[in-house]
This record gives structure tokens, C-alpha cells and sequence, in this order.
């Protein structure tokens, strides 16, 4: 790089600095906004609505969708209705599903999603009794067969002594502004709550209730237990949550998926454990214990719903079956079961991440499932605390990381963050934590296109510049290195140290001859292609495409103090490449190609030359004409690559066979020319053999020691028969001793074609 004192130029590094400061600025102010929502008492609806969207879809991901056997859910469904005639069904009927679900299936629960509220009448007992009072009083026969029919007609008593012989769950409904009706009547009772208002110094947020529909007294008090059924239904109408208790009247009532779990541990006790807030003095829920079952809850007392899949994930069972006794005896034994409907008209559907029509009975299963596995999910503790630690990590160092990184290493380091978040997020999904997604994705994602908008409209005008002038002569990587510090970087011509190469296909003319012009063209193509990504993967510079042959330089645009040796490397590789592609060549029906390449190196003029009508940035000087002229005389000697002696002495990690001294047409001075054959360390005994035995020929030779010179090159002639250097000089020693050099021979051979 060169340095310079030009104002502009000084100017220009100033102004990037500043703006490295404005986006490293404007970055942090971004992870400020972020981590503000957080800390504030209401985060922003958008933020909190791709939040919700992020947690269905990692629920979606990773449910198990597999039916869970434990709990069966008995069905109200078309089939019952047309075995079992229309709804609300007798209580005699319910009775009998009650006694068939504990007595002959051996079930260990049985939750009811359905609330009992009103008499059954469907007997007639209360019109007979109504005539008993009245009319009938007097007459005793009528008395007695009312006496007698009484029990069996009494469909609620029935159902009601079925429910107390058994474990059976009732539930409740309720809202705020609810207009009691039945309750008013004194017909309909709630459960003992399970936590009265005295059990807490403040009592802590949940879902306050202040009516309810509640299941007959004589159902209710010889249940095992009751539970409301109301969810929690989220701002975008999903039920994500169901609260674990209500309120009504200051007293605590259980959700119907805790009783159910509670009876089928045998009544176990129920714990909670709160937390206060005393910067805004609040109390609330931090988690309910059943049993040994830690079930966690959010600030709202609400637990999670463990989605195991799409309906169904349990067993369905038509009511009509159980009634009639058509399942096996003890199939359901130990199960869970819960009552609820499919038929339409009394479907109950809910909208949930799972789906937007979903079984508000299965809402509860999943829920029991869930305790069975403790697989309530929760929210971290101290969650707020990490929630802004978590922005904080990701967020401060991309915002000052990705002022200094290219588009790609951007993409790179945006595209790592966000996968390194998603694994830890699913870790911790995995252990039942729920930890913000969608909010640092939109962090890194905002961050991202920040540093790609400002670095395209305000820094990118300079690079763009660059990489039009040298894009298609240069690699891409040299163009982004320069792209840096573009003020480093003109297109005026100077003169410079440099390495130029030439290459040409042999035989080119004939070649062309035996193929159709569109086989022609796409050969060239290929072949273009793989020598230019040969050369610029050695950070050479495309001059130009004269017909078949590539001109190439390097040590421009971009200074490069080893501009031989990688011109040496990428010709050498070159030819091994040209080796490779023969037999696909062949394949394709064309024919395998052979290249001559030459190569020098010295002061060059290289710029942007040209008329006003067309200009390229290409080299020129006595330097570039030698190469053109090495090239040319590879097929003089048969080899494939030429190269001069100032390579020679630039590059000695390379062994070199010496060829000749030759004078080249244009130039006085004779020169060294060189056949490079391997790197140091990589050929064989042999092959160091020959070389050295050729270059004792080429002193016999200049020496005039004909036959000395004769007998060396015959003997390598002999061994390597295709070498056509070792025919050249036998054809010259031949003629130079019939006709003799004189004594000031200085052993070099002239050219008089290009």
C-alpha cells in the first residue's frame, strides 16, 4: 500500500472513521431500543405479537405427536346421539356411563368437560309428584306406586349416588360481568375453594371472576373434587394458557385439569408459591405444587398448555360404548378419562397454536399429560434479567463487529448469531424454558440491514468504483482487498516491477478447422475459464483474450512483491490443468489441447491506455515483448513453459533446465532462457541427473566441443526420445561442425522471427 499526504486522500480515511463511528453508534442506539422493551411495563404489541408467533412455531416443531395412552377422552359424539337419542341426556343415562367407566373399565379418574346445572325432568317424576300434591293427594294407591316408582325415577339422585361411590371430577364455568341465573335460585354451588383470601398477605394476580355456572348441590357435594374450565385466551385470540386458579370473591378455585391430577393422586395436597414485587406492589404466582408435581406459572397464574400434536393425540371413545358395555372388560383400566363432545351443535372448539379448530376437551388432556411429564413449560427466573442480558450478548458485539466486516463476513457473523441463538433457545426449550426468540432475531436482523443499507448508500459508492474499473480483470478477493482503501488505488499509468505471462494454444489453426463454430465457441469458453480461474487463483490480473492466447500480468493493480513467483506457480499450473481436462475433452469430442506459456518479469508501464474511443487497463514495455517472445519460442524447443533469467534469479524455490542463450527479434542484448520443471525438493534423482547432464552438453556446445556435446545429447535423445530440445541441438552440432563458428562464437542463436 502506499502512503500519501494528499488532503483528499487524508480526507477520505477521516470520513471513514466517522462513519464507522455513526453506524457503531447507530448500531448500539438499536440494541438500546431492544433492551428498553424489556424494561418498560408494557413491551410494544409488535414485538410481543412475533413473540407469541415464535413460540408456536417452536411448539409446532417439537411436539411429539404421539397419542398418549394414559388418558381417553369419552366422547359425546354423532354416534352417541343417534344410540343414545338427542342431548341433554337423562342423568339415568349418566349414571349408568358413570358406573359402567369405574366398575367395568377400571378407570382411576373420570372428569366431567360438562356442567350439570339444571334438574333432570326428563323422568315425569315432577309432574307425578306435582299430582301427588294436588289432585292425587288423597288417593292412597296413587300415593304408594309414587313411593314405590320414586327411586327409580329420580335420574338425578341416581347419578348423583353414582358419583359418590367413584372419583369423579365435576367443573364450573364463569366471566366477569356474568348475570347469575340458575345460581340465583340457590340450585347450583361452587366448590370449597382451594385457597381462602386470609392464606395470602396480598393476594396475587389471576383471573377474577365475578358470576359462575355451577354444577346442582347434590352433584357437587358428593364429587371428588371440581375445577373451573375457563381458559386464557391470549390478545390475538389464541389459547396458549390456561390459569390454574380463579377468583370469585376473594377465594382461590383450581382449573379442572388440577383436580382431575390432584384426585388421580389420591387428593393430593395443593401448594403455591408466590413472589412479591415491591416496586409496584404486587404479588404473584410463581408456581403450584400437586403431589410432587412442580407445575410453573407466569405473572398472569397461568400455566403453558404442552401441546403434544394436532387432534387427536388421545384416545376417543363413543359415550354409546361405554354405556352399552361394548369395549373389553379392564380396557381402560388406570386410565384417565374425560368426558366431553364432537357432535355438532355441541362441539366445543377453541383457537390454538396447534389449530384454529381445536377440542376444548383435549385442551385439558394436554394439560394432565403435561403434569404427568412434567413438561410445563415456564419462563426463566429472573426472566426480565435475561431477557436484556440476552440482548445485550448478541447485540453490542454485532452492532460494533459488523461496522468492520465486509458484506460476506457481515452475512457470516449475522447468520452464526442467529444459529448460536437457536441452539441455545431450543436447549433451553428442551429443559422447559421459554426464552425470547423472535425479538433478538429481530435485533440481529434490524443490526444486519443497518450496516448493509449505510455501507451501500454512503461507503459503498468508492468501492463500487473499484470494482467496475477492475472487476473483470482482477480476482474478487484482490478487488475486495482493494475495495478497503480505495484512495490507494488510480488508474494512471506508472512504471512498476512486475510479472507478465503469455499463452497460446498449439496448433490452434487446425484445431479450429475440425470443429463447427458453436463447438468452437463453447471449447474456447471452457478453456478460458479454467486458465483465467488458474491464474487469478494466483492473484494474477487478466490483460486480455487475443483469440486463443491469454495475456496476464501481476504485481498490478494490487502491489505484490512476489509477482514472479506466483506467475511461475500459476503457469506450472496452468499446464497441469490443461493435463487434467484433456480427457473430458476427449470425451466431449474435442480435441486435447496443448498450451505454450512464457513468462518475464522487470519494469513494465501499466495503466489505463488506449483512445477515446476504447481503453484498458493492460502493461507494456520491453518487458511484456519478451514474454510475447519466450511464449513463441516454447514451440522452437517443444516444452511448455519459457521463461527469461530475471525469473530465473527472482524465483529459486524453482529448478530450472537451462535451454539456450538466444537473440530475440527487436532486442540486441541475448538472453537466458529457461524451461521451469519443478519445485525444489519435488523431482527425482533422475530427473536432477538429466538436467545436470544436459547443461554439461550446453558447455561442450559453447565450448565447441562438438563430439563431447554430441555424445551427451544422444545418450538424453535416447532416454527421452520426444524431447525435441535434444533434436534441436544435435541438428545444430551437426551443422556447426560442417561449418564452423570461428573463434569469437559467443554460443548464442539469433531469431529473425517473432
Amino acid at each position: 500500500m502506499k502512503f500519501s499526504l494528499d488532503p483528499r486522500s487524508l480526507w477520505k480515511t477521516y470520513f471513514s472513521s466517522v462513519n464507522a463511528v455513526v453506524r457503531a453508534g447507530l448500531g448500539i442506539l438499536i440494541v438500546s431500543v431492544f433492551t428498553a422493551n424489556y424494561v418498560r411495563d408494557e413491551p410494544l404489541d409488535l414485538f410481543t405479537r412475533l413473540e407469541s408467533l415464535a413460540y408456536d412455531a417452536r411448539l409446532r416443531a417439537t411436539m411429539p405427536e404421539k397419542i398418549d395412552p394414559r388418558i381417553v377422552i369419552i366422547d359425546i359424539d354423532e354416534k352417541s346421539l343417534a344410540a343414545e337419542g338427542r342431548w341433554p341426556w337423562g342423568r339415568d343415562k349418566m349414571a349408568t356411563l358413570v358406573k359402567q367407566a369405574f366398575d367395568t373399565y377400571k378407570i382411576k379418574v373420570l372428569g366431567f368437560d360438562v356442567i350439570f346445572a339444571e334438574p333432570d325432568v326428563s323422568s315425569g317424576l315432577s309432574g307425578l309428584e306435582a299430582l301427588g300434591k294436588s289432585s292425587l293427594q288423597s288417593n292412597t294407591a296413587f300415593q304408594e306406586k309414587l313411593a314405590e316408582l320414586r327411586p327409580k325415577l329420580d335420574y338425578d339422585n341416581q347419578f348423583a349416588e353414582e358419583i359418590k361411590k367413584h372419583s369423579v371430577v365435576l367443573s364450573f364455568s364463569g366471566q366477569n360481568n356474568f348475570q347469575e341465573t340458575i345460581n340465583d335460585l340457590g340450585l347450583a354451588s361452587l366448590p370449597p375453594p382451594v385457597f381462602e383470601a386470609r392464606a395470602f398477605k396480598r393476594q396475587p394476580d389471576t383471573l377474577v371472576i365475578n358470576g359462575y355456572s355451577g354444577n346442582l348441590t347434590q352433584f357437587q357435594d358428593k364429587s371428588a373434587a371440581t375445577g373451573h374450565i375457563l381458559p386464557m385466551i391470549d390478545f390475538d385470540g389464541v389459547l396458549r394458557r390456561v390459569p390454574m386458579f380463579v377468583k370469585y370473591k376473594n377465594d382461590f378455585y383450581e382449573s379442572m385439569s388440577a383436580a382431575v391430577y390432584r384426585t388421580y393422586l389420591d387428593n393430593a395436597p395443593v401448594k403455591v408459591s408466590i413472589r412479591d414485587d415491591e416496586g409496584d406492589k404486587k404479588t404473584k404466582f410463581k408456581h403450584t405444587q400437586i403431589g410432587e408435581t412442580l407445575i410453573p406459572l407466569d405473572d398472569d397464574g397461568a400455566a403453558l398448555v404442552p401441546y403434544r400434536g394436532n387432534s387427536p393425540m388421545f384416545r376417543y371413545i363413543s359415550a354409546t360404548d361405554v354405556i352399552r358395555g361394548k369395549l373389553n372388560p379392564g380396557e381402560l383400566e388406570g386410565k384417565i378419562a374425560l368426558v366431553g363432545t364432537s357432535a355438532q351443535g355441541l362441539f366445543d372448539l377453541r383457537n390454538t397454536p396447534v389449530s384454529a379448530i381445536y377440542p376444548g376437551v383435549e385442551v385439558h388432556a394436554n394439560m394432565i399429560s403435561g403434569y404427568l411429564d412434567n413438561s410445563i413449560k415456564q419462563s426463566p427466573p429472573f426472566q426480565i434479567s435475561v431477557k436484556v442480558l440476552i440482548i445485550l450478548l448478541i447485540g453490542l458485539p454485532l452492532a460494533l463487529a459488523l461496522v468492520k466486516l465486509n458484506p460476506i463476513w457481515s452475512t457470516t457473523a449475522v447468520v452464526a448469531a442467529a444459529l448460536l441463538l437457536l441452539a441455545v433457545n431450543l436447549y433451553w426449550w428442551r429443559a422447559n424454558y421459554v426464552l425470547p426468540l423472535a425479538i433478538p432475531l429481530l435485533m440481529i436482523g434490524t443490526l444486519y440491514l443497518l450496516n448493509m443499507a449505510y455501507g451501500f448508500f454512503i461507503e459503498a459508492r468508492s468501492k463500487r468504483q473499484i470494482t467496475g474499473i477492475f472487476g473483470t480483470y482482477v480476482p474478487k478477493e484482490l478487488v475486495e482487498e482493494m475495495a478497503k482503501n480505495p484512495a490507494n488505488y488510480t488508474t494512471q499509468g506508472e512504471s512498476r516491477d512486475m510479472t507478465v505471462l503469455f499463452s497460446d494454444v498449439r496448433n490452434f489453426t487446425s484445431i479450429s478447422e475440425g470443429l463447427s463454430a458453436k463447438e468452437l465457441t463453447a471449447m474456447m469458453n471452457n478453456y478460458l475459464t479454467e486458465m483465467t480461474q488458474t491464474i487469478q487463483g494466483e492473484r494474477g490480473t487478466i490483460d486480455k483474450y487475443i483469440g486463443d492466447a491469454i495475456m496476464a500480468f501481476w504485481g498490478a493493480p494490487l502491489l505484490d512483491k512476489d509477482h514472479a513467483q506466483h506467475a511461475l506457480y500459476s503457469a506450472m499450473a496452468m499446464q497441469r490443468r490443461i493435463q487434467e481436462i484433456g480427457p473430458d475433452y476427449i470425451k466431449r469430442g474435442w480435441p486435447k489441447l496443448e498450451i505454450g506459456v512464457g513468462l518475464n518479469c522487470g519494469v513494465m508501464n501499466v495503466g489505463d491506455m488506449g483512445s477515446s474511443f476504447r481503453r484498458a487497463y493492460t502493461v507494456m514495455g520491453d518487458a511484456v515483448n519478451l514474454a510475447a517472445r519466450l511464449e513463441g519460442l516454447t514451440k522452437e524447443y517443444g516444452v511448455g513453459i519459457l521463461v527469461s533469467e530475471n525469473i530465473v534469479k527472482t524465483v529459486p524455490s524453482v529448478v530450472y533446465r537451462e535451454l539456450d542463450r538466444v537473440r530475440v527479434k527487436g532486442k540486441l542484448e541475448p538472453i537466458g532462457i529457461y524451461e521451469p520443471v519443478g519445485k525444489q525438493g519435488e523431482l527425482s534423482e533422475e530427473k536432477i541427473d538429466q538436467i545436470d547432464r544436459f547443461h554439461r552438453a550446453l558447455e561442450h556446445y559453447r565450448a565447441q566441443r562438438w563430439s563431447d556435446a554430441e555424445a551427451l545429447l544422444a545418450a538424453l535423445s535416447h532416454a527421452e526420445p520426444k524431447r525435441k530440445a535434444y533434436r534441436v541441438f544435435l541438428d545444430r552440432v551437426a551443422n556447426l561442425r560442417a561449418q564452423p563458428p570461428g573463434q569469437n562464437w559467443d554460443g548464442v542463436f539469433t531469431f529473425a522471427t517473432k
